[in-house]
């Protein structure tokens, strides 16, 4: 992939993601992360290559039915100044709203225990733009957000980087427990995160320096 300025951002870059995997990526800011993950969203064209899935490419014309498989937690969650239960369900009409699914979805994320110790629970209103939850609880709205969806692909995009690392390692314990057919792309700031991973790639430049397993990347770092 190139930017407007022609100046090479993914270059020679080629990888393979199987169903139901755990991927990690890892890299230095401006390795290609972000745009990587911009591509596998739909959000960004290749200017070269392409994105295949089940052997099909992904262009212009079928990259919206794809984005229907894909959930993404990005580092800084979006939330409505509305309940917890319709900021999960996000974008599902009241009249909707699957409320055993959003507890469910909340165990999972690690936050249900928090929202059950509120006065008015999964009715509680955060607040504009979530101020009244700390940044950890609008991460963990922002997991079970995603699992709510169930796509087929969730991509945590440093979605654990406000937590705490005891309350991280029980949010990154329910993610890699998640329905074995769910391939899960895992951007991380500490490596330790990835150790469940059954691939974990890293980039350097625009380029795949290596992947393997955690500890064949680790034993190389």
């Amino acid at each position: 992939y190139y930017d407007a300025n022609r100046e090479s951002i993914l270059e020679d870059f080629s990888c393979k993601i199987k169903k139901g995997e755990r991927v990690g990526l890892i890299g230095a800011t401006g390795s290609g992360k972000s745009t990587l993950v911009d591509i596998i969203l739909g959000l960004l064209a290749p200017r070269a290559g392409g994105m295949y899935v089940d052997n099909k490419i992904i262009l212009e014309r079928n990259y919206r039915s794809w984005q229907k498989h894909i959930s993404h937690v990005p580092q800084n969650i979006f939330l409505a100044d509305t309940t917890i239960s319709e900021n999960i369900a996000f974008g599902v009409p009241t009249t909707d709203i699957d409320y055993k699914l959003v507890h469910e979805c909340a165990r999972k994320a690690q936050i249900a225990e928090t929202i059950d110790s509120w006065p008015f629970k999964y009715n509680t209103i955060v607040g504009e733009r979530g101020i009244r939850l700390s940044g950890g609880q609008k991460q963990r709205i922002g997991i079970a957000r995603a699992l709510y969806k169930k796509t087929d692909i969730i991509i945590f995009d440093e979605a654990t980087s406000a937590l705490d690392d005891k309350t991280e390692l029980k949010v990154i314990n329910s993610i890699f427990n998640l329905d074995e057919n769910i391939t899960i792309l895992i951007i991380a700031h500490r490596l330790s995160t990835l150790k469940k991973c059954t691939q974990v790639i890293e980039l350097v430049g625009g380029r795949v320096l290596q992947s393997g397993t955690y500890k064949e990347i680790v034993g190389k770092t």
